[in-house]
Formats: structure tokens, C-alpha cells, sequence
């Protein structure tokens, strides 16, 4: 039946075929690109039928609409056939050609002969009415697991879980207490009322990087609280302390950091806090605050003063920079809080990633707790000299350095240091094997000493920086008579977890060497046909990637995502890294779990993790490429470090460029989530719970905001806490919030957006019978969550006491 149309009709139905052709073109020849790439062909023939169909309804032909019909009939049925139920694989398949069915719908009364307008607008109703189901779906969390047990009540052992060296009321430690379980026996902010929590007050640092110079910026600073002291740290070193109860603060050390001293992040991670054995109580000094500079300076402050304790290395400072030899600005730096344990401070530091191979030395030392001075230092390449190197000498170059918080364990007389990878992460063939053995290993030095007394290994040949980025945690895990054993957890960027005894370094997880990929990477670099893995542990990850989990904003950037996928090296976990094609690393390098540990409830045997999983995408390139790419100055005396995707791995025959694996738009080309949150029985080794953390509201594609709270599950710097009250605190995640989340069953019970990103672990004490929530809002220039310079103090209100 003839339906009256205007001009205005005619016009619209044009535009609509034009955007119908525009969007089939792309799709064709994609299509065909990755049908002959050995990918799916559902592309090609998607992009000739809207060709056709736009073609059609161009000449105002009514087929054009039915071609159209059938195409998104046909590729529900593909959606299903490919997704089954995961929300998330529906979006890029369907949510354009949904919107485009629609728009057709209402235009189809005014088509050819046209379509009733009762059936036309009925389609159009059936249509938005699954517009509004999806819209409601992308607001609820997918992804979600819940199990059937009950969260534990009882611990995994009988021994005594208390902290002695602390009270309740006090967070001492970077990791809370000795054990670095991040768990605080405050119970004032519950699962109840939680979601009353308000503001209490707000304390800037007062340090931001120069105009312009926010690239590298990224606090991630845990306070500490001892007694009516809170202790803080800016991003540049500077150190406060700060009335726990008003935020006021009572003194600065200003500690002069250069911006040139900057390495690949400003970053203070944390402070450590030590009572002098020698210096009596009513003296200057007997209390201190102790760091490592991004300068490579260890200082030791006094903390009723703030003034430097002149007894202690040159006027209260020791050069770290001594042995080291030639250097560069930025590139060695200690970013995480020094451990002390029987009166030795242990020292480790970060050496800049990917810049060349005979970097500085990655050696871990030992200084006098009282005095500054030298002790000893584990030289991975000469074991068994722990002397300072004379004038003229330095350290074995390009060892293996370690740059995450360590542990120690004062009774047995051990401290653990996380171990990364020796210098140029990407390319292998040249480390020696005294740095091969303590590559990514957990090794546990005897404080006296420096000597080594165990090692475990969690990755054989790594050449895809998975060093450990982790605190370990230490707890008490039983035999097989139940009687504790003293262990510790080991976090991976795997997201494994390994279970060792932390005396010998035996694992107790079941832990399995399996096979790996080794083909298609360089013949120069062999890869190991195995690697350890702890099988008896929950993985923080998801499966392999397939082409189907492929993803985008629209179907053009998920084929494309795909074309990339085909065209690149993928095998799974561990894939060698390639120079004749992309490869794929998923987990990516920041994957699993990274710097900011688990979360211990101790009281209950269960661990609490937040998790990455966002794949990356790297090519190997010739020395030759990089040296034309301005990747490389071989002169040592001209060097400078080298961010950005391009990494020069200077004096290897590599380069490496690594970027997300991202789609045209800056999506992800994986399927979300990209950020999830577990907890973990000790006691079955089972997810108790699983829910993504984070949502899309700073997220989107071009790197446009969409300002909408869909639970997507975003990438997350920074740890978790748990608290007596049953609630776990964390921020981290990419939308600037802090949450406080129910212990039992994972459920978001508060809230708060922060001046910028919470890329730091939060941490919680009381005072004057109140608990606080603290969280760092730094921001961080890799998140791109901005950057402040403000710490956040949360409580309930008074009537809620």
C-alpha cells in the first residue's frame, strides 16, 4: 500500500543507505583479509550484504530493507553461535546494527511501496524494548561467580595470629604488620555501615610535577601510623607527618629530588618506621623514619623533628649511588620501602626496564640500622663477595634488580626479596647463569650476612617482564597433621600463586613444570620447554585468548582486532617473543597480580586479590631498525632512557615495541573485563567469590570518557585491605573511586570519587576511639587517572560511633 512520503523521507532513506554502504565497504575487505588469514568469514559476506542492501534502499527499493532483515537476523544468530551468553560479546556484534535497525524501522512506511506503519512501529517498539533490557544488562555486573561455600570462620592453623609489635590502633608496617597481610583488626566501620562513611579530611602534599611534566607521575604512596604519628610520603620523596586525627601536619622533610632524577614513575611507595637499640628514648633519633630516595639516598629522619639524624650515614644520609658506576638520572631508583630486620636495613631498587643491557647492577645491600654504613651486598654475578667495590670498581652490571616491597621474617632470621629481571627484559641468550637462577625468583637472604639461603624460581627465561612486582605475604600454613609450618604467599603476574615455606623455600602448593610454546620466536634466544606452575592454587586470569574474544566498540574495530590477532604470534601463555610478526602477551606484563599484593585475613585462612587482565602486543626489531627509530645511542656517555612504546634494549641485537593490544578506536581488543577482584579459601584452595572492579566512567573509545557506571571491570594499580569489621577497602581501578566492599559475598557496600587515581593501597587506624580510611589520590600518568597531590581521610559520622 502506498504511504504519502515527503522529500524530507526520501532524503533520510538516501543518507541512511550512504551510511549503510560506508559502514558494508570496510567490512567486505577486512572481511576478506581475515577470512584468507585463517579467521572467520562471517565478515565478508556481513559487508556485501549491506552493500546490496544500501544499494537497494539508495534506489528506494523496499529488497534493501528485506536484505537488511535478513543480515541481522542471520547475525544474531551468529552472536549466539559465537558468544553464547557472555553480555559483553554481544555488544560489538550487535549494538550498531541494532541502532541501525531501528532507524530503518522507523523510515520502512516510506520505502519502495512501503510497510505498514502498524507493523513498521511494532518492530520498532520489539527493537527498543531490547534497547532497554541491553541498557539495563551493561549496568549489571557480568562475570560474576559466587561458589556454594560459606566464607571460613576459623583460621588455617592454631597458632596466634596477633601482631605483637603493634597496636591494634596503628598501621606500622607498608604491609600493615611484620607478616605484610594488609589486614587490620579494626572493626569501628562494618559491613553495616559502611555506606555511611564521610569525608573527614583532606592533606596536600604540596608536591606536583613542573607544567608540562606529568608523564611520569604517580604517587602510590601507603602512609604508615605509629602512635599519634601519620607518616607520609610524596611522590618526590618529600616526607610529612601529619595529625592522624585532623590531617594537620606538623612537620616536612623537603628531600630535593630533581625532576631529571626521575625514573620510569615518581613514585614513594612507602615509608619504614625503626626504634633505635642504642639511642635512649629521651634522645633525637630514637624513633625514625626511614627511605630510599628516587636519587638512590637512604635517609633517616627523626620523627618527633622531621630533621635528618646526624649519627647516621653524612649527616643523616648514605649515597646509594656508590658501586654502581656510571648511571644516568633516572635510571636506578629505590621506589619501594627499605625493610629492616636484626638491625640491618636490606636496600633494593629499580633499574629502568628495557633501556640496555649493562644497566647499573641490580644489587641488593645491607646497611647498619644505627649508623648508615655499609654492611654487606648480594652481587648476584660474584655470590660470594659481599664487600663494596673499590674506587674504580663497580657491581656486576645488568644483574637482575629487585623493585618491589620485600619482607622479613625477624624470628628465623630471613628477609625475602621479589626478584625482576636482568637488564634488556625482552632477550635472554645474554644473562649469565648466576643471574639466570634468581631471575623472577623469591630469594632469601640472611640479614648478617647477605648470604643467599634459598631461592625458588617462577619463571624459567623470562623475556616477558614478569618480574615479580609483589610483597610476598607470610602466614602460617598447616602440615599434613595440621601443625603450622611457617610459609608464604607468592603472587605472580601470571596470577599464580605459589605457597612456599618460607624457611627452606619447599613449595607447598603442588607445583608442576609444564609445557610451553617455543616456536616462532628468534633462533638466538631458546626458550625454556617448561615453566612451574602452582596447580593446585586458583589462577587470578581468565583462559587462553581465541579469535572469538576478540572485541571493539563496533564490528569494524573488533574484525580489525581480529585481522590482529590472526596476523600476529599467538600460543597461548608464554608465547616467545617475535621479530618477523607481532606477538601476543596475555597475561599482559601488567597482568595478575603486580605491586600491590594480597590482602590476608589470617583469622580466617582466605585471601583477597584485585587483578589485571589486559593483553599486550610486541614486536622484536633489529638493531639496526632501532638505531633508524632513535631507540639507541651506544655512546654510555650520551645516553638518555627511552620511554614510549619503542624500548632500545641498547647493546642486545633488539629492540622491542609494546604497546595494549588496542583496536583503531583505543579499545581493548580483548573482551572485558579487564580488572577483577577474588577471594581465595586457603583451606579448599577455592574462589570463594569473583566480581569485576571498576567501571567505564573515565574509559571509552578515543580515550573519551563515558561517564556511565557500567561494572566493566577496569585495569587496577594498587591492593587491597581487610579489616576485622568484615570489609575490604581498595581503590586502584581507572575510575577514581575508593570501595568499600563486603568480605563475605563481594558486593560494593560504599564508594567515594577521588581528586585523581587511587594507584595506591589504602590503609586504616584509629585514634581518639575513631577509625579512619586513608587512601593516596595521586593519580598515574600509565592509568591516565590524572594527578593530585591530596590524601584522602575517611570516618563515620560521630553519631555513628
Amino acid at each position: 500500500m502506498d504511504i504519502p512520503k515527503t522529500r524530507a523521507h526520501v532524503v533520510l532513506t538516501k543518507i541512511f543507505a550512504v551510511i549503510v554502504i560506508l559502514i558494508g565497504l570496510p567490512l567486505l575487505v577486512g572481511g576478506v583479509i581475515l577470512g584468507t588469514s585463517g579467521g572467520s568469514w562471517y565478515y565478508a559476506p556481513t559487508g556485501l550484504a549491506l552493500i546490496v542492501s544500501g544499494l537497494m534502499l539508495f534506489k528506494d527499493k523496499l529488497i534493501g530493507a528485506h536484505i537488511f532483515g535478513l543480515f541481522f537476523i542471520a547475525t544474531i544468530a551468529w552472536t549466539i553461535y559465537e558468544t553464547g551468553s557472555r553480555f559483553w560479546g554481544w555488544v560489538p556484534r550487535l549494538a550498531l546494527f541494532a541502532v541501525l535497525a531501528f532507524f530503518l524501522t522507523l523510515l520502512l512506511p516510506y520505502i519502495g511501496q512501503g510497510v505498514r506503519k502498524k507493523i513498521a512501529y511494532t518492530l520498532t517498539s520489539i527493537i527498543a524494548v531490547c534497547f532497554a533490557v541491553a541498557l539495563v544488562g551493561a549496568f549489571l555486573p557480568h562475570n560474576v561467580y559466587n561458589s556454594d561455600e560459606a566464607i571460613p570462620t576459623q583460621a588455617l592453623t592454631n597458632a596466634n595470629t596477633n601482631d605483637p609489635t603493634q597496636a591494634d590502633s596503628d598501621w606500622k608496617y607498608y604491609g600493615r604488620d611484620a607478616n605484610a597481610t594488609r589486614y587490620s583488626p579494626l572493626q569501628q566501620i562494618n559491613a553495616d555501615n559502611a555506606k555511611d562513611l564521610q569525608r573527614a579530611w583532606v592533606y596536600n602534599t604540596g608536591d606536583l610535577p613542573p607544567a608540562g611534566k606529568k608523564d611520569l607521575w604517580a604517587a602510590e604512596h601507603t602512609p604508615i601510623k605509629v602512635g599519634n604519628g601519620l607518616y607520609v610520603c610524596s611522590a618526590t620523596n618529600n616526607v610529612s607527618r601529619i595529625d592522624p586525627a585532623t590531617g594537620k601536619e606538623v612537620w616536612k622533610f623537603k628531600s630535593n629530588v630533581a625532576y631529571s632524577s626521575i625514573p620510569y614513575t615518581a613514585a614513594c611507595r612507602g615509608l619504614t618506621y625503626y626504634e633505635s637499640k642504642t639511642i635512649p628514648t629521651s634522645q633525637a633519633c630514637h624513633t625514625r623514619i626511614v627511605l630510599g630516595t628516587l636519587d638512590m639516598r637512604l635517609i633517616a629522619l627523626d620523627t618527633e623533628t622531621g630533621k635528618p639524624c646526624e649519627n647516621f650515614g653524612d649527616h643523616g644520609t648514605t649515597n646509594l649511588n656508590k658501586g654502581l658506576g656510571y648511571t644516568v638520572p633516572g635510571f636506578v631508583s629505590v621506589t619501594s620501602p627499605v625493610t629492616i630486620v636484626k638491625n640491618t636495613i636490606i636496600v633494593n631498587h629499580e633499574v629502568r626496564d628495557n633501556q640496555r643491557r649493562w644497566a647499573p647492577s641490580g644489587v641488593i645491600r645491607g646497611y647498619d640500622a644505627e649508623t648508615g654504613q655499609f654492611k654487606w651486598a648480594w652481587d648476584m654475578k660474584r655470590p660470594n663477595d659481599h664487600s663494596e667495590p673499590k674506587d674504580g670498581q663497580e657491581y656486576s652490571r645488568g644483574t637482575p634488580n629487585s623493585w618491589a616491597p620485600m619482607v622479613s621474617d625477624e624470628k628465623l632470621g630471613l628477609v625475602y626479596v621479589p626478584m625482576g629481571n636482568a637488564a634488556a627484559d625482552h632477550y635472554s641468550a645474554m644473562r649469565s647463569p648466576e643471574e639466570e637462577a634468581v631471575n623472577d625468583a623469591i630469594v632469601a637472604l640472611d640479614p648478617d650476612t647477605g648470604n643467599v639461603r634459598w631461592k625458588f624460581q617462577t619463571v624459567h627465561k623470562d623475556v616477558w617482564d614478569q618480574d615479580l612486582g609483589s610483597q610476598p605475604t607470610l602466614i602460617d600454613y598447616p602440615d599434613s597433621k595440621g601443625q603450622p609450618v611457617p610459609a608464604m604467599l607468592v603472587p605472580t603476574k601470571l596470577g599464580q600463586t605459589f605457597i612456599l615455606n618460607r624457611a627452606t623455600g619447599q613449595p607447598l602448593s603442588k607445583v608442576e613444570e609444564k609445557s610451553v610454546p617455543t616456536t616462532g620466536g628468534v633462533a638466538d634466544d631458546p626458550r625454556s620447554p617448561t615453566q612451574p606452575f602452582s596447580v593446585d592454587m586458583p589462577r587470578l586470569g581468565f583462559p587462553d585468548l581465541n579469535e572469538t574474544k576478540m572485541w571493539g566498540i563496533s564490528p569494524i574495530d573488533q574484525m580489525l582486532c581480529r585481522i590482529k590477532y590472526r596476523k600476529a604470534n599467538y600460543q597461548g601463555i608464554d608465547t616467545p617473543p617475535s621479530l618477523d610478526k607481532h606477538w601476543i602477551m596475555y597475561p599482559g606484563n601488567n597482568g595478575g597480580s603486580d605491586w600491590g599484593s594480597y590482602a590476608y585475613d589470617a583469622n580466617r585462612g582466605v585471601i583477597i586479590a584485585n587483578w589485571n587482565n589486559v593483553p599486550m602486543y610486541g614486536q622484536l626489531i633489529t638493531r639496526a631498525q632501532a638505531n633508524k627509530d632513535g631507540l639507541e645511542s651506544m655512546d654510555a656517555k650520551n645516553y638518555k632512557p627511552v620511554g614510549g612504546i619503542g624500548r632500545p634494549m641498547s647493546d642486545t641485537p633488539y629492540g622491542v615495541e609494546i604497546s595494549a593490544f588496542l583496536s583503531p578506536t583505543g579499545m581493548v581488543c580483548s573482551e572485558p573485563p579487564y580488572g577483577m577482584m577474588s577471594a581465595i579459601d586457603l583451606h579448599s584452595k577455592k574462589v570463594l567469590w569473583q566480581r569485576p572492579l571498576g567501571s567505564a566512567e573515565r574509559n571509552g573509545p578515543f580515550n573519551m570518557p563515558t561517564h556511565l557506571p557500567i561494572n566493566i571491570g577496569t585495569p587496577n594499580n594498587g591492593g587491597p585491605i581487610i579489616t576485622a569489621g568484615g570489609v575490604i577497602f581498595v581503590a586502584a581501578t581507572t575510575d577514581n573511586k575508593i570501595r568499600a566492599i563486603d568480605l563475605k559475598t563481594g558486593k560494593e557496600l560504599w564508594s567515594d570519587t577521588l581528586p585523581a587515581g587511587g594507584q595506591a593501597t589504602p590503609m586504616t587506624y584509629s585514634i581518639n576511639g575513631e577509625q579512619y580510611l586513608v587512601i593516596m589520590a595521586g593519580g598515574h600518568h600509565f592509568m591516565g587517572t590524572g594527578v593530585s597531590d591530596a590524601l584522602v581521610a575517611y570516618k563515620l559520622p560521630k553519631n555513628m560511633k
